[in-house]
């Protein structure tokens, strides 16, 4: 019940932190030059006056900016996302046709990432100064460092070009139309290098924090007392130290999570992946203001979300958080 009170205090704190971020980010797109209407004007070619003022009176765009941002939150509070005029469909639709994959690519990246970061920092700490130790710090320096879409260009030009290993773009084979656990196996194949490429960046950064938790947790009182008990280093290791060090593993996993959107539209675009990230790619460029914001609303509630998750599982990783 404790719990359960926590939760829905977080939920009730929450929402005044997404409608200040659906205010901000609204009124940062009004600073963009250029909107719907001058793409759709330009693509016309001999646009009137009058046709882009009938245009803009559509799309409400006429309007004081005032009068457009109490509008949009009003329609926000009432689960209305608005209707996007470039695609020609609501933007909840288009939102939860490109959800899936997303959330898809992003819940596998993390996966690897969190999990291979974690065992990499595990063997580094454990091996501390050794070769192995300097090995996986080199990997995960050059890995940091290194961009995104190069990796994922790198990762098209030999597994896709050179080797014919993996499809280079795109969730599905065209024209398979796979069905039950083949169409598992055919979206798998295509996730391979999308989800490696996204999950390289913050696989660095995991095996970095978690080898210098560990070496941190090392040398806490409770691991001297473990060793005088006659405990093997592998025991004290997996069994007391690897608890705590994963807290500030899974504090940055939240944290992170906008980064890992952010990175997806990149990913998404270089690998032709269909989610969010790309739907934002050809909305900024189609100056889609509505679906915009819309991917932006979505994605605030998934960051809140996370952080929320991550703050539950906090409890259940010390006993010694209690949710009061």
């Amino acid at each position: 019940m404790k719990r359960l009170r926590y939760i829905l205090r977080r939920i009730v704190q929450a929402i005044p932190v997404v409608l200040a971020i659906v205010v901000m980010n609204f009124l940062l797109l009004q600073l963009a030059e250029g909107d719907a209407v001058d793409v759709l004007a330009g693509e016309a070619g001999s646009a009137t006056p009058e046709y882009i003022a009938q245009l803009r009176e559509r799309f409400g765009l006429d309007q004081p900016v005032h009068v457009q941002l109490v509008r949009y939150v009003t329609n926000i509070l009432s689960l209305d996302l608005g209707y996007s005029f470039r695609q020609e469909m609501q933007v909840s639709e288009l939102i939860l046709m490109r959800l899936g994959p997303t959330l898809l690519l992003m819940i596998t990246t993390l996966v690897i990432a969190v999990g291979f970061g974690a065992l990499l920092g595990i063997l580094a700490a454990r091996g501390l100064n050794t070769w192995r130790d300097n090995l996986i710090s080199v990997f995960a320096l050059v890995s940091y460092a290194t961009p995104l879409f190069w990796i994922g260009l790198m990762f098209v030009v030999v597994f896709s070009i050179k080797l014919d290993l993996l499809p280079a773009s795109g969730m599905e084979s065209i024209g398979a139309f796979y069905e039950g656990w083949d169409r598992v196996l055919d979206i798998a194949v295509h996730l391979i290098l999308p989800a490696t490429t996204l999950s390289l960046f913050y696989l660095a950064a995991y095996t970095r924090l978690m080898r210098a938790s560990i070496l941190e947790q090392a040398g806490m009182d409770y691991v001297t007392t473990a060793r005088a008990k006659g405990l093997t280093e592998r025991a004290i290791t997996y069994r007391h130290i690897l608890r705590n060090a994963l807290l500030p593993v899974v504090t940055v996993a939240g944290v992170q999570m906008g980064g890992l959107l952010g990175g997806s539209v990149i990913v998404e675009s270089v690998f032709g992946w269909p989610g969010l990230g790309l739907l934002a790619y050809d909305a900024l460029f189609s100056r889609d203001l509505n679906l915009l914001l819309g991917i932006f609303f979505v994605s605030a509630c998934l960051v809140v979300a996370v952080n929320l998750f991550v703050d539950i599982l906090y409890t259940f990783l010390d006993p010694r958080i209690e949710v009061g």
